[in-house]
């Protein structure tokens, strides 16, 4: 009786600790699936970035296939001008503040 229950009780730590390694493995796998998952991810959000940068790119090209976006890149990347053209440059206007001193008492009354 007695060593039919000391092989029961080897057998369930055995049990116990194969139970615990498929639970180590199988937690393992679950992060390594999360990561793959994240990575993923990213790999779509990378993706539609490099989509639109194309859709971009496109729409560059085929404004630069004509004369006139030919003209409007050169325009911006050199600053030049037609000629006949001429620089307009706008300056705000200035708006000067009054320089009137103060009276003696509102010098008084401004201390309070």
């Amino acid at each position: 009786m007695r060593a039919k229950q000391l092989r029961r009780g080897i057998l369930i730590g055995i049990l116990l600790l194969v139970a615990f390694w498929l639970i180590s493995i199988i937690w393992g796998l679950i992060g390594k699936a999360q990561v793959a998952v994240s990575q993923a991810n990213e790999a779509k959000a990378q993706y539609q970035i490099l989509e639109d940068r194309k859709a971009m790119l496109k729409a560059n090209l085929s404004a630069l296939g004509t004369a006139r976006g030919q003209d409007a890149a050169i325009r911006t990347s050199f600053g030049v001008a037609k000629p006949g053209e001429e620089v307009m440059v706008v300056v705000p206007s200035t708006t000067s503040a009054p320089t009137t001193t103060p009276s003696w008492w509102q010098f008084i009354l401004d201390w309070f």
